[in-house]
């Protein structure tokens, strides 16, 4: 159950860290070793996608799971509203400071996979924040209010 939780918070970090700058960003693209990455569709997810999220990337999660990056300027509480409603499922606040929203769907097996299938939420206009910074470069617009973080379970698993 450790590693679980230990793993989960390290993904949730990784993920929804805004600490990339653009100058970083930029050398990661230039350099060509960002994979090309194509947009997930509801279908391949196994979940839900919030009307006019941006897709932004997805991460190899280990154990042929990944973990996909949304964009959005809806605000916080409406997403997970939405999200509350479409899964059927209340979540869990699991942190205040940032505020950020998790929905685990489905069953957890260690032994085949990385990380819980699931939705996470997280608010990134906290204590005034900008938001969330857009990763490609020039795009409109430029920072996100909320970044949705979905977790499909691995494929044979759905």
């Amino acid at each position: 159950m450790a590693v679980t939780v230990w793993r989960l918070g390290l993904a949730i970090l990784i993920a929804l860290s805004s600490a990339v700058t653009p100058t970083l960003r930029a050398a990661v693209q230039i350099s060509g070793t960002a994979a090309i990455d194509v947009p997930p569709t509801e279908a391949t997810l196994g979940f839900k996608i919030f009307p006019n999220a941006v897709y932004l990337t997805s991460y190899d999660a280990g154990h042929g799971q990944r973990y996909y990056l949304f964009g959005t300027n809806a605000v916080y509480s409406d997403l997970v509203q939405y999200y509350s409603k479409i899964l059927n499922e209340r979540g869990n606040r699991v942190f205040n400071a940032p505020p950020t929203h998790i929905f685990r769907i489905g069953r957890f097996r260690e032994q085949s996979m990385a990380f819980p299938p699931g939705v996470t939420i997280k608010d990134y206009t906290w204590n005034r924040s900008a938001g969330y910074l857009n990763p490609t470069l020039g795009a409109s617009p430029e920072r996100f209010r909320t970044v949705i973080q979905i977790v499909p379970a691995p494929p044979g698993e759905r």
